[in-house]
C-alpha cells in the first residue's frame, strides 16, 4: 500500500469495533489518564467516526450504515473524477440534499468536540488529526487541526492545494477552476484511490513526530494512513489513550482504554485534567 494514497474508508472515519459490549470508564481510570496527559510534553489526538455518530451523522459501514444500504462507491472513484470532472461535478451538485449530505448539514459539535477544543485552549493538547469530514472540530473551535480525509464544506485545487468555501467558487463553467493557478477544483473530501493531499500528510507527520502521547477517540485506528500516525507515537515509546464505547483492535496495546462515548468520556477527562492542573499549581 502506498502511504499517501487513500484506502477504503467511510467519509466520517472508520467505526468497526471488535466487541459489542458497551463499557464505562471509572473515575479512577479517568484520573490516571489525566495524570498521563499532564505529564506528557506533546499530547495529540486522533478522532474518528464514533464522534460523528454521537452528533447524529450515520456511519457508512456496519448495521444501518449508508454504504451497507446503498453500496460502497467505486474503488476507482478518483480516477473516474479525473476522466470526466465535468460529469462528476454535475452529479455532486445535484445530490447535496440526499441522505449522504443532509446529516452533515444538520450536525452540531457534541461535548466531545468541545472538550478537545478546551484541552487545546488551556495549552495541553497540541494537535488533532481527524478522519472525519464533518467540519465539527472546526465548529467547536479547534485550531490546530488536520482533516486527513478532507472537509465536506471545502473545495480544493488539485494542483496547488488551496482550499475554498463554496461561495468563493464560480460554478458557471464545470469543472470549476482555481482562481489562483487555474487547476481543476474538486471537493476537499478524499475519494477512493485519491492521494491524501501532501500538505495534510506533512502536517500530520510533523506533529506525530513530536508527540509523546496520543488520545484515540471514536476510532479503532485501523484505517491508514491516519492510524499510522497514532501507532507511531506508541511504537516510539509514547502513551496511547483510547476513548471508545467498545473494545477495539487497539485496546490491548493501549496504556489506558477509557470505556464510553467521546461525548461522555472526553468532558470527564478534560475536567480531571483541569482540576489536576489547579492542584499541582497550588
Amino acid at each position: 500500500m502506498e502511504w499517501g494514497v487513500a484506502v477504503p474508508f467511510p467519509r466520517c472515519g472508520d467505526i468497526r469495533m471488535s466487541s459489542e459490549t458497551p463499557r464505562k470508564a471509572t473515575d479512577e481510570e479517568i484520573q490516571s489518564a489525566a495524570e498521563a496527559i499532564l505529564d506528557a510534553g506533546y499530547p495529540i489526538a486522533l478522532t474518528g467516526a464514533g464522534m460523528s455518530v454521537e452528533s447524529g451523522i450515520p456511519p457508512f459501514r456496519g448495521p444501518g450504515g449508508l454504504w451497507t444500504k446503498y453500496g460502497e462507491p467505486p474503488m476507482n472513484q478518483f480516477q473516474r473524477f479525473m476522466a470526466n470532472p465535468k460529469k462528476a461535478w454535475e452529479e455532486r451538485l445535484s445530490t447535496r440534499n440526499d441522505e449522504f449530505y443532509k446529516p452533515l448539514t444538520e450536525a452540531k459539535p457534541n461535548p466531545g468536540h468541545f472538550a478537545l477544543a478546551e484541552l487545546e485552549s488551556i495549552g495541553v493538547l497540541r494537535f488533532v488529526i481527524t478522519q472525519n469530514v464533518d467540519d465539527l472540530h472546526r465548529q467547536a473551535g479547534q485550531k490546530s487541526l488536520a482533516e486527513i480525509h478532507g472537509n465536506w464544506k471545502l473545495i480544493r485545487c488539485l494542483d496547488c492545494n488551496l482550499r475554498f468555501r463554496r461561495e468563493q467558487v464560480d460554478f458557471s463553467v464545470l469543472p470549476p477552476r482555481c482562481p489562483e493557478c487555474g487547476g481543476i477544483l474538486k471537493s476537499d473530501t478524499v475519494s477512493f484511490g485519491e492521494p491524501i493531499p501532501s500538505d495534510v500528510l506533512h502536517l500530520c507527520a510533523t506533529h506525530a513526530a513530536k508527540a509523546d502521547l496520543v488520545i484515540v477517540a471514536g476510532t479503532s485506528a485501523t484505517v491508514y494512513p491516519a492510524a499510522g500516525f497514532a501507532l507511531e507515537v506508541k511504537q516510539r515509546g509514547g502513551v496511547m489513550i483510547e476513548v471508545n464505547l467498545y473494545e477495539s483492535e487497539i485496546t490491548r496495546v493501549c496504556d489506558f482504554s477509557l470505556g464510553g462515548g467521546s461525548a461522555d468520556v472526553l468532558p470527564r477527562l478534560v475536567k480531571a485534567v483541569s482540576s489536576l492542573r489547579r492542584s499541582r499549581a497550588s
